[in-house]
């Protein structure tokens, strides 16, 4: 019956489309470390900060998974449209991001723009811009009620541009051009401290670049002995363990240049090795309905836990339990009126212009067949 429940919402805003094993599981993890890094700063939370504190590092962490992750699966659309059409249609893209993402975006950055003008939460110079025009992660000194929307920039700036470099470079030069992109990235990191918010596009596209590549590769890597050995090892469980323990190295120099791109080739591994291997307890787990849903409610939950999990507030919704439960509540009503109703538009929109296609093109041509065979 619980199970029923989970399923119903899930396709109140996605209807079947939900496919893929075990990624909406892997962004249930994934918000769940953002999740506990801001409990830990959260007041009355269980354990106290001086315990809690290493966790904090896991918000990062949640992240980089949700990147790894949405680079494989745009790039896996992506691949699809390419294969079945020999075209990318870059319209088509970003109005599915548009109405994918936008809505419910915008409408958490109104209500926190209301909130501003009542000073019942406080913005930086430039923070409402920087959230509208989807370049917060250029605006280094922001404010924490919109800060976490970096990471929405980031992806949104990469999305501009890979969609257009798949379709322009072809297949085999756009994997040159990512593997570049992980090779360069390290060194582009360790010069950011000297150039300012100009390289804050690019210290986080190699982990969207890892995910896109794995799309690209799988296939290849599936007939690869010593990559299938790797994945079928008992041994498995170290990768994400190294993983963790990559975002936990001290030496800022050395995370960046090394740490990061270790826990992308790490992550990206186990993400795969979740997609093969649906039937293990692990992806029994992540399959779930009720963690499936999770993911699937991960978006808005990344939107609006941030107001509420607020270390700098002494408001009591700013407390640990009310903070979660008005964050899981907030992202709900956002999901099931924000989110969903736009999905589900895009679906409507997606149809009528593909019966209209076939009206117009498909229809023609076979009319002088059914006159024919009238008469």
């Amino acid at each position: 019956m619980l199970n029923r429940f989970f399923v119903a919402l899930r396709q109140f805003g996605f209807g079947t489309q939900r496919t893929v094993p075990s990624l909406d599981g892997l962004r249930a993890i994934s918000i769940a470390f953002v999740l506990v890094a801001h409990l830990t700063t959260s007041r009355h939370t269980p354990g106290g900060y001086f315990y809690l504190a290493p966790l904090g590092k896991l918000g990062e962490f949640g992240v980089r998974v949700f990147f790894v992750i949405s680079g494989y699966l745009i790039t896996s659309i992506l691949l699809a449209e390419l294969r079945r059409k020999d075209w990318i249609s870059l319209p088509r893209f970003y109005f599915r991001r548009m109405l994918r993402l936008f809505p419910a975006a915008y409408f958490y950055i109104l209500v926190i723009a209301v909130l501003a003008a009542k000073h019942l939460v406080i913005l930086e110079h430039w923070d409402l811009v920087s959230a509208i025009t989807y370049t917060m992660n250029f605006h280094d000194a922001r404010g924490w009620s919109l800060g976490h929307l970096w990471s929405l920039a980031v992806e949104e700036q990469f999305y501009l541009l890979w969609p257009l470099t798949l379709r322009t470079l072809g297949l085999v030069r756009s994997t040159r051009f990512l593997i570049a992109l992980l090779v360069v990235a390290p060194f582009l990191r360790l010069a950011s401290p000297y150039v300012g918010p100009a390289f804050n596009f690019f210290v986080w596209s190699d982990a969207l670049a890892t995910g896109c590549l794995l799309a690209i590769l799988r296939e290849d890597l599936a007939a690869n002995r010593l990559y299938d050995r790797l994945l079928a090892s008992r041994w498995f469980f170290l990768v994400p363990v190294l993983a963790l323990a990559a975002n936990y190295v001290p030496s800022t120099k050395v995370y960046w240049l090394v740490s990061e791109t270790i826990m992308n080739l790490c992550i990206v591994a186990s993400v795969d090795w979740t997609l093969r291997k649906p039937d293990t307890a692990v992806g029994r787990f992540l399959n779930l309905p009720a963690v499936s849903f999770v993911g699937v409610l991960s978006y808005s939950l990344y939107l609006w836990q941030q107001i509420f999990l607020n270390r700098e507030s002494t408001s009591p919704y700013c407390a640990f339990p009310l903070n979660i439960i008005l964050a899981v509540a907030m992202a709900l009503i956002s999901y099931l009126l924000i989110e969903a109703p736009f999905l589900r538009l895009r679906t409507a929109i997606e149809r009528a212009r593909a019966q209209w296609w076939a009206d117009r093109c498909v229809g023609p041509l076979t009319r002088p067949l059914e006159l024919e065979r009238k008469t």
